[in-house]
């Protein structure tokens, strides 16, 4: 297979659902946005050199249907000959995304793709806005529909994960997250615009355009603090909205492109996807799916966990991530996971995740000046993925 080199990966903010700063902005503006952005911040690229454009979209419905992969195609401005699709493997879309556009390039099937993601989890909420689970198979099967937030429970009581080490967890992670934001080390954000509807003296509303710059859910908090928050999923559980990932808007975009295309117009590489892989686990504890995921994606590469350089593992919840974590024999490299927190603070885009954690990887490692990452998160529904990307 020929070599496809990853040349851009951005990223926009990530809001929170209802009450963040993109909370009026529609999601096709969001994702066009970013896919214009990262054409244009990639020297000598142009357009019309692109042949797809795949997007990730865990619920693609209301303003995130009608296939969004070729809306925001055409509203980036991009030439009708540029395609575009949209795939859906939940918490993993956009990992998906650019593992799809990265083997349309590896195959020879395209010399330019796109691989990114998009949630609005605004417009569009958790669960979509009409779910018709099956009548028959849902009794039997009841565990493919429950809430996330149960399987989470699940992890800790059957995993032994205690409330007070998933709220030191998730501490971290904002505190993290807030020294990084602090310290300008969010290099993969691109400032976004962002819509806002002021109500005038007529009672009309205008629109009006502003800009947003950073991550807007992150709050610096206590184990302490947190540990006062009562779960939400159990009455005697230990899962609160304290310990589990934000709700969150957002959108990020990878551009891949072939070694002989890169020649061709001078395009920088900066990382190459090595490998990924997905795996099923048992639907009611989902959130072990990165505990299976990882090592088989370092098996396809030939790789150990001592070779990683930057892990980026979603926290869709502190129990899930830290059970983990633990079982996979990495937390002696604690200061290589999350290194600038995690969705906790960041928030979970549910379908933009994927892409925005390889934006962030890919940024990281060049700030450690590292070799190997791997971005990994559970799926809803009982999967794990996991991806390893190469600097170059």
């Amino acid at each position: 297979m020929r070599d496809a080199y990853i040349v851009q990966s951005v990223r926009t903010p990530g809001c929170k659902q209802k009450r963040g700063l993109f909370n009026q902005t529609r999601p096709e503006d969001l994702i066009s946005f970013i896919m214009k952005s990262a054409v244009e911040k990639t020297k000598n690229l142009e357009p019309e050199h692109l042949d797809d454009v795949i997007i990730g979209c865990s619920f693609p419905e209301g303003e995130q249907g009608l296939n969004i992969g070729r809306i925001a195609v055409k509203m980036a401005g991009f030439p009708d000959k540029v395609s575009g699709a949209t795939v859906n493997r939940f918490c993993a879309s956009g990992l998906e995304a650019i593992a799809l556009a990265s083997a349309r390039v590896q195959v020879g099937w395209a010399d330019v793709t796109m691989g990114a993601g998009l949630e609005s989890m605004t417009f569009v909420p958790m669960g979509g806005n009409h779910p018709r689970p099956h009548p028959e198979f849902s009794k039997t099967n009841p565990e493919m529909y429950i809430s996330m937030g149960i399987t989470a429970e699940n992890v800790a009581s059957r995993y032994n994960v205690s409330r007070e080490d998933q709220d030191k967890f998730a501490a971290n992670s904002q505190a993290k997250a807030a020294k990084a934001r602090d310290n300008g080390l969010f290099t993969e954000i691109v400032p976004t615009p962002a819509t806002k509807y002021v109500k005038q003296e007529d009672s009309t509303y205008k629109k009006e355009t502003f800009i947003v710059e950073h991550d807007d859910g992150i709050r610096v908090s206590t184990a302490e603090g947190l540990g006062k928050l009562r779960a939400v999923f159990s009455a005697t559980g230990s899962v609160t909205a304290g310990n589990s990932s934000q709700t969150t808007d957002g959108a990020a975009a990878t551009i891949i492109a072939s070694k002989e295309k890169c020649d061709e117009l001078g395009l920088e590489p900066i990382a190459k996807l090595v490998s990924y892989a997905t795996i099923g686990c048992k639907s009611d504890e989902m959130g072990v799916g990165p505990l299976y995921a990882i090592p088989k994606v370092l098996e396809q590469a030939g790789l150990s966990i001592d070779d990683i350089d930057i892990y980026e593992i979603n926290e869709a919840f502190a129990s899930q991530a830290l059970y983990c974590i633990r079982e996979l024999g990495i937390e002696k490299y604690m200061d290589r996971i999350n290194i600038h927190g995690g969705a906790i603070a960041l928030g979970h885009p549910l379908g933009c995740t994927g892409a925005k954690l390889t934006a962030t990887c890919l940024a990281n490692l060049k700030e450690v000046n590292g070799k190997y990452g791997i971005v990994s998160m559970c799926i809803g529904g009982g999967m794990g993925a996991a991806a390893i990307f190469e600097r170059v």
